[in-house]
């Protein structure tokens, strides 16, 4: 798999995330729940406050940060 086809699959998974916000009534973004998207575990109010629109608890979005990289 080239980059080309790694883009490709991204795309296809980002444009699916979109669609599945959408048909939730969300917009894309505006994440407003609770729980982390990635893990599944209650997102503390403290960092719900401190960063509103927050998708992941503080130990997942450290690791995607870190994967992004």
């Amino acid at each position: 798999m080239d980059d080309v086809d790694r883009a490709q699959v991204v795309n296809e998974d980002f444009q699916a995330f979109v669609l599945q916000q959408q048909q939730a009534g969300r917009e894309p973004g505006n994440y407003t729940g609770s729980a982390c998207l990635d893990c599944g575990d209650e997102i503390p109010t403290a960092r719900r406050l401190a960063v509103p629109g927050c998708r992941r608890c503080i130990n997942c979005q450290t690791l995607h940060e870190h994967w992004r990289i």
